[in-house]
């Protein structure tokens, strides 16, 4: 998605906060109109509408930026109420030269930027989209809460008395986590071993908690997907929860001008790596790490049972690239079979706050 100047009257540009929004009104020339402030409520998302209808009636755009974070209420109220939205990074360090920063030249920059940018790019849309992604989410908090706790209790059992850790020690994982959950500490034993067991026990317990919750999310997320896109879960190698990220990344039809825009943001599209005599391609560490991930967990899936992808790896490494370049390219073929599947079916997602 492009913008020209001349296709605009001007554009409103707006950092978000949790609290407040700063606007600002910049011509097709880059000047500054006028500049507004706002609370991060109804009211104010119709001032700041008010204010872009008083000092850019006609042919205008809105560039926020963190369209899926503090600002997504704006992004949401603007685009129900027909506005044209798109989303623009935040700076990695302060755009002016000297380290200058405020509200409101921020509000300028995001402005200027979409002026500036050949490409730029649409918000995600909530709805159902915004469903899969606090699914997604919470349970990748409930994963990550149960590793660091079966890691704890693998800590414990190494310290412990060496009754207690003989015992222990010489079960499998899942039997230790079982076994701790139902100690009981009695009072002839020492003190150590009483306090170790009632350290051991509510671990073991938080383990099996934080599992059930993440199969009940999973379960939710399965439910989800079927419902909105079963052709992706049916592709080889693609689970419920690859196939969820997927669609929290790509969001809706026409958010990517191509494949290739689409392979960029999902880190797959080679980045050209070229100096004199040598003329190569190196992996891209940008993008959306998590699409990226879930692209890669899929690759890993079909090497194990997919013929052709073992044999198009196994050709791409006789013809010199290394094990990680053969999986670049098939990541960078995989986004593009997913996108093409994504692009050309109705669209599954509401637009609907």
């Amino acid at each position: 998605m492009s913008m020209p100047a001349e296709q605009v009257d001007g554009v409103i540009g707006v950092d978000t906060h949790r609290d407040t929004l700063a606007a600002a009104a910049v011509s097709p020339l880059g000047a500054v109109l006028a500049h507004a402030e706002a609370v991060t409520d109804a009211h104010g998302y119709l001032q700041l509408l008010e204010f872009a209808r008083k000092h850019i009636p006609d042919r205008r755009c809105w560039a926020l930026e963190g369209a899926g974070g503090y600002g997504a209420g704006l992004a949401a109220f603007l685009q129900a109420s027909g506005e044209k939205v798109v989303e623009v990074c935040r700076p990695r360090r302060p755009a002016q030269r000297g380290g200058r920063k405020t509200d409101a030249l921020d509000a300028i920059r995001a402005a200027r930027e979409a002026l500036t940018s050949e490409h730029l790019i649409q918000p995600r849309r909530r709805g159902e989209r915004e469903a899969l992604r606090v699914l997604l989410a919470t349970r990748q908090g409930a994963v990550s809460a149960s590793t660091a706790a079966i890691n704890h209790l693998k800590a414990l059992i190494v310290s412990a008395p060496d009754d207690l850790r003989t015992e222990i020690r010489s079960m499998g994982s899942k039997a230790q986590i079982s076994y701790c959950a139902t100690l009981r500490d009695r009072p002839s034993q020492t003190l150590e071993h009483r306090m170790t067991v009632r350290a051991l026990r509510p671990t073991a317990q938080r383990i099996q908690t934080l599992r059930a919750e993440a199969k009940a999310l999973e379960e939710e997320i399965t439910a989800l997907v079927n419902e909105f896109k079963p052709e992706l879960i049916e592709q080889v190698g693609v689970g419920a929860i690859s196939a969820a990220q997927i669609l929290v990344s790509w969001s809706h039809p026409g958010r990517f001008r191509s494949e290739a825009a689409f392979a960029a943001f999902a880190g797959t599209a080679p980045i050209p790596a070229s100096s004199g005599l040598t003329n190569r391609h190196r992996l891209n560490r940008s993008g959306d790490r998590q699409l990226n991930r879930a692209l890669h967990t899929i690759i890993l899936v079909r090497a194990r049972v997919d013929p052709d992808t073992r044999a198009y790896s196994a050709r791409r490494i006789s013809e010199g690239k290394s094990p990680r370049e053969a999986r670049r390219c098939l990541k960078r073929a995989l986004s593009r079979q997913l996108f093409k599947l994504l692009e050309r079916t109705p669209e599954p997602l509401q637009t609907s706050a």
